[in-house]
């Protein structure tokens, strides 16, 4: 049984268009060795061009024929050519990049490497085989150069020494090591307009880089966009500074990897647009219900003027006055609950992004309460009120399991106009308070510590 690489070049030829539309790739055009050929035998399929390596690895069912092949996944038309029957077996989530096969002494005199334009498919010897197929495990088992477990601890400065990449940035490409390191940290990267979201599902929204100005698929970003084809593992940590805690290998999601949101520039600004990435956890990475809720509260800064509302805007708080009277709320309520000896908590990484929680106990591990501020205008109430209620209720659902003692509190500038709203709240239970009704809010947590 022999052994092949089938080269592509993706200029020519839609290799990915097989994936996208669930097409079973079931040919190949061959040029050279047209009668050895032979069903059983295995190969491996590489992609050339910037991001060149094996992208998947199969067999083939029969012995090479002439014919005319699929045009649907060609730039132009070949014409007709002789083309193997094969089966995929694996198309490779990460791809097996070209520096890292070449790296290997046993592909030294691969025709892939000294004949890279040569007519497909290249022989592979058995040594060659063994060294692709030991690069291919790699791709599809833990690296065994990683040995950070999720939840390990470990100085910012000692992961860069020992994996490369850059201390400076959010989004780190390591040209030492297949790896692209990222960094979340809701204490300091909201300021920047970077609200990275735990979803109920285990996935988590991280939004790319860039303080200013629209943010463009380029340096960082493009980085984790084509990870897969480069083959670098997306490794996630909670913090940006001193020690950071691993939170697991990720991937984007392979149907809608990103989407493009508007969040405030750097200071409150203007909104701008922003990349969402949507990544999927992979094997052992850490879960919600392992990581403490919150971490101490961080006041946010009230005197930032935001740019004006526009059409878009998703969310009345973000914007105009809105801004700095939900942010003052927000810090004399969180005051108020350090007053009555209660912990006052801002989300951490594996939260949700409620805008205050606090704990009952010095230690913080009582029960627990989540609040939602909202800015209230006469224009805006009815619609603040109903988004308010709709997060906080869903904050108290996602926390559930790691707190199964939690109250709800909405908070809001000034008593609504309708009482239905006080009603609607006490009936789903959540508790409706403003400025003047603190004992009301207290009231939700429980039995008041001072008492």
């Amino acid at each position: 049984m022999a052994t092949w690489l089938l080269s592509c070049n993706p200029k020519k030829f839609d290799l990915d268009g097989h994936r996208r539309d669930g097409h079973v790739l079931d040919s190949w055009t061959v040029v050279r060795f047209v009668g050895e050929v032979a069903a059983g035998d295995e190969f491996v399929l590489w992609v050339g061009g910037q991001n060149a390596g094996v992208v998947a690895y199969g067999h083939f069912t029969g012995a090479a024929k002439y014919g005319q092949p699929d045009l649907r996944y060609w730039a132009e038309d070949p014409g007709p050519r002789h083309f193997v029957p094969l089966v995929v077996d694996k198309w490779l989530d990460l791809r097996v990049p070209k520096q890292r096969l070449f790296h290997d002494p046993r592909m030294a005199n691969a025709t892939i490497r000294r004949q890279p334009f040569a007519g497909s498919p290249h022989r592979l010897t058995d040594e060659e085989w063994r060294a692709v197929r030991d690069a291919i495990d790699v791709s599809e088992s833990a690296d065994p150069d990683w040995d950070l477990v999720p939840g390990d601890e470990i100085r910012r400065v000692a992961l860069h020494a020992k994996y490369g990449g850059s201390s400076q940035n959010g989004i780190s490409p390591c040209s030492t090591s297949d790896n692209i390191l990222i960094f979340t940290a809701p204490s300091s990267g909201h300021q920047h307009g970077y609200y990275d979201t735990w979803n109920e599902d285990g996935t988590f929204h991280y939004t790319g880089e860039g303080q200013a100005g629209n943010q463009k698929m380029i340096r960082g970003n493009r980085a984790i966009l084509d990870h897969s084809q480069t083959g670098k593992r997306l490794r996630l940590f909670d913090g940006a500074r001193g020690t950071v805690r691993y939170l697991g290998e990720w991937t984007l999601d392979a149907e809608e990897p990103y989407t493009e949101d508007e969040a405030p520039a750097t200071g409150g600004g203007g909104l701008r647009k922003v990349i969402r990435f949507h990544m999927v956890p992979i094997k052992a990475t850490i879960t919600a219900p392992e990581v403490k809720i919150g971490q101490d509260y961080v006041a946010p800064d009230e005197t930032v003027t935001p740019a004006p509302a526009t059409p878009s805007t998703p969310d009345p708080d973000l914007v105009g006055r809105n801004l700095s009277t939900h942010r003052r709320l927000q810090n004399l309520l969180a005051a108020e609950a350090q007053s009555r000896g209660y912990v006052a908590l801002s989300p951490d990484v594996s939260d949700p992004d409620f805008d205050l929680a606090w704990r009952e106990g010095r230690e913080g591990e009582g029960r627990l309460t989540v609040c939602e501020v909202k800015s209230l205008t006469p224009s805006n109430e009815a619609r603040q009120l109903r988004a308010g209620l709709g997060q906080v209720l869903d904050y108290q659902d996602q926390l559930r399991e790691r707190a199964p003692e939690i109250s709800a509190v909405l908070w809001v500038e000034r008593e609504p106009s309708e009482r239905r709203w006080i009603d609607l709240c006490q009936r789903v239970g959540v508790t409706l308070a403003w400025p003047g009704e603190e004992e009301s809010a207290f009231r939700a947590t429980g039995t008041d510590i001072h008492r």
